[in-house]
């Protein structure tokens, strides 16, 4: 059994199809070409560069090395790992049907493979820092198998996705395995998730969201530990906080995505508290039941996982408390773009 890491387009813009069709699709525009008549790596890379008129030998190689596997490499029985874009999540298939091409369905859904997806929404916080690390790769299609990636999925597969100690920078690296680019922003906010969650978990979590609230210029309160009668913070602006927009504020940390209840008891609570909108926090992110129902409550609620909250800390550092920045103490660093040429 492999396991294949597929990317649902630069910005996760093709992931919920990914997940309705039950499918992987080699999302490369205009490659209208069946690539079961290809029977060479060789005649691939030749029609690659006619194709998309390439001049650099080097960018032909490394489309070839993603586009090829989907059609000659992949088998039946082996495993996807597909990272969310739209939550800090990661969900895993297998793949149940041999290579297909449909010109039918029109750029760029080619080519696909039939997959179960058998476990979705799965935090990025369940996986040891290395295998996130792998799935941070800039490509759109690849193999993961660094340290033995291939039988520790299986094992967390098995033992119903636990949480791992985290390994060190030094054992990230796997000497006899060839060096893939990866996401450096994604390990960034990893390592910041990790650090954040260590120091707020529960309800020290409502602290820091309340600390962003202020350093946003709000006015809150804050319900007892306890019972909070579905509301932990309520907000609003002006001094005294008697202003609008009014908003209900439900913070959870648990280990899994929310599901559907949690937004719709917070939907119920806003008329409650008469609150103009809600803010629905949960650190390990949301299921795809709660995602599908963010345009019909663009204009009441927010969501936030851990990346937007990470974001928030960024953009409000400078106005958060000290004891907050002694708990997440990061600095900005400037660096050169090597992706924009």
């Amino acid at each position: 059994m492999s396991v294949w890491l597929f990317r649902a387009g630069r910005h996760g813009e093709y992931e919920n199809k990914f997940l309705q069709d039950k499918r992987v699709y080699l999302t490369w525009d205009d490659l209208n070409t069946d690539l079961s008549t290809i029977n060479e790596k060789e005649e691939l890379y030749q029609t690659l560069i006619t194709l998309y008129n390439l001049e650099k030998e080097k960018t032909a190689v490394n489309w070839a090395s993603q586009i090829w596997p989907i059609a000659h490499r992949m088998k039946i029985g082996d495993w996807v790992v597909l990272p969310s874009k739209m939550n800090r999540t990661i969900h895993i298939g297998e793949i149940t049907s041999e290579y297909k091409y449909e010109e039918s369905n029109g750029s760029p859904y080619y080519h696909y493979r039939d997959v179960k997806w058998f476990a979705t929404d799965i935090p990025r916080d369940s996986f040891e820092q290395d295998l996130l690390y792998s799935f941070g790769a800039f490509m759109t299609v690849c193999k993961i198998r660094r340290n033995d990636a291939e039988k520790r999925i299986r094992e967390m597969y098995r033992n119903n996705w636990s949480v791992k100690k985290d390994k060190t920078i030094a054992d990230l690296v796997d000497e006899n395995e060839e060096q893939v680019t990866f996401d450096l922003d994604e390990y960034i906010y990893d390592q910041i998730s990790k650090r954040i969650i260590q120091r707020f978990k529960g309800h020290n979590m409502e602290t820091l969201i309340e600390e962003l609230l202020k350093a946003k210029g709000f006015t809150t309160y804050r319900s007892p530990e306890g019972a909070d009668h579905g509301v932990d913070i309520l907000a609003a602006s002006d001094t005294l906080g008697f202003g609008h927009p009014r908003i209900c504020v439900q913070v959870k940390t648990s280990d899994t995505p929310l599901d559907r209840p949690t937004l719709d008891q917070l939907i119920g609570t806003m008329s409650n508290f008469s609150a103009d909108f809600g803010l629905l926090v949960s650190w390990s992110g949301f299921k795809n039941s709660v995602m599908r129902e963010v345009p019909k409550q663009f204009f009441k609620v927010r969501l936030w996982d851990s990346k937007t909250v990470i974001n928030e800390i960024f953009k409000n550092y400078q106005h958060l408390s000290d004891e907050i920045k002694k708990e997440i103490p990061i600095k900005r660093v400037w660096m050169l773009d090597e992706d924009d040429g």
